[in-house]
């Protein structure tokens, strides 16, 4: 069965970035939310295998997002990945405090994100902690 990534991601090239490498094997259901009321409408219907979420969107925030998830069965337990600008030193600890199970600076390096989607897809959120 294909697995579904939910991608929140508010720059449209980026989306299309990430589907076309996802995508390409025809292994994953990619969805698609440009900001955080649309992914939250989607979370409500849906339980997708995995999260890709931006931080910064042009409405909301994906820290919004996670936070919802986190407290909302089914999708407490869906692995999410934070996809930011933010790369200081401490902002990866901060998300991973705020729910994240993972975290990709941009820009994307794709095989780090192709590996880190493999490994959540395949073991849920016990990844993070392997």
């Amino acid at each position: 069965m294909m697995k579904t990534i939910l991608l929140v991601e508010g720059d449209a090239t980026n989306r299309k970035l990430v589907r076309v490498v996802l995508g390409d094997k025809k292994r994953y259901r990619i969805l698609e939310a440009a900001n955080a009321g649309e992914a939250m409408e989607q979370l409500g219907s849906m339980k997708p295998d995995l999260l890709l979420l931006d931080i910064r969107l042009d409405e909301g925030n994906g820290m919004e997002v996670i936070r919802v998830a986190r407290s909302d069965r089914p999708c407490d337990e869906v692995p999410a990945v934070a996809i930011t600008a933010e790369a200081m030193k401490n902002d990866e600890k901060r998300f991973l405090a705020a729910g994240f199970d993972g975290y990709l600076s941009k820009p994307v390096d794709i095989r780090r994100l192709q590996e880190m989607v493999e490994r959540f897809i395949n073991e849920g959120r016990k990844a993070a902690y392997a």
